[in-house]
């Protein structure tokens, strides 16, 4: 279920084998500048059932599209040049954006809201595997809730308008090595490279309003 990879020069074989299973709908377990996450394609309409039932949230600005360059952002979201300069800024990085979508982008996601999270990670792994399926990748912080031992990962009911900030993620419900995520059902495959990630999260930070919202303090400094 673990294949370790060098950061940098990941073995086309085992690249070429997450690629599959993205493409086939399944879940990777991937490091990034944070912590680790849990992946799929966003090509892959089971991909994201399966991503979303394994997550147990009903709030999507839990969920993220990794990029791997601003270009994809604006074919997902709507975005002006003074929010492209500041997204310029902090990318990549430890950074989550919530921007108003455009129409396909809710319809692929089946979101209730109007906008989404994105960000560009400061990691080769993910990089990598974006840029080899040609497509962003739709994410969630991977938590030890996800696992047996920690409970079913629900969450809280939560909608549009109910709630204006989301809660930091406890240190504790963060996982440092790679193995610690083969506790969790229905990941398919871990890429590893072998390091301890350190038990933070994203910044996050509300682009839809007229004025930047921190909605989430994390590894990301805030203003700037």
């Amino acid at each position: 279920m673990i294949e370790y990879v060098v950061p940098g020069n990941i073995d086309d074989r085992i690249l070429s084998r997450g690629v599959g299973i993205l493409q086939n709908g399944g879940l990777l377990g991937v490091p990034s500048d944070t912590s680790w996450s849990v992946v799929c394609s966003l090509a892959s309409k089971e991909g994201i059932k399966k991503l979303r039932r394994l997550s147990g949230e009903r709030d999507e600005r839990h969920f993220t599209l990794l990029c791997a360059d601003i270009s994809q952002f604006g074919e997902l979201c709507s975005m002006d040049n003074t929010r492209f300069r500041l997204i310029k800024r902090l990318s990549p990085g430890p950074y989550v954006f919530i921007l108003n979508t455009l129409l396909g982008t809710e319809k692929t996601l089946g979101l209730r809201r109007r906008e989404v999270g994105v960000r560009i990670p400061d990691h080769s792994v993910p990089l990598a595997l974006i840029r080899a399926l040609a497509v962003p990748l739709y994410s969630i912080t991977a938590k030890r809730s996800m696992t047996a031992a920690g409970g079913d990962g629900e969450a809280g009911p939560s909608g549009p308008g109910e709630e204006t900030e989301l809660p930091p993620i406890p240190e504790e419900d963060l996982f440092e090595g790679g193995w610690e995520l083969e506790d969790i059902d229905g990941l398919d495959l871990i890429l590893d490279t072998g390091d301890e990630r350190p038990r933070i999260y994203s910044t996050i930070l509300d682009m839809t309003g007229d004025e930047v919202r921190l909605l989430r303090q994390g590894a990301g400094s805030w203003p700037v």
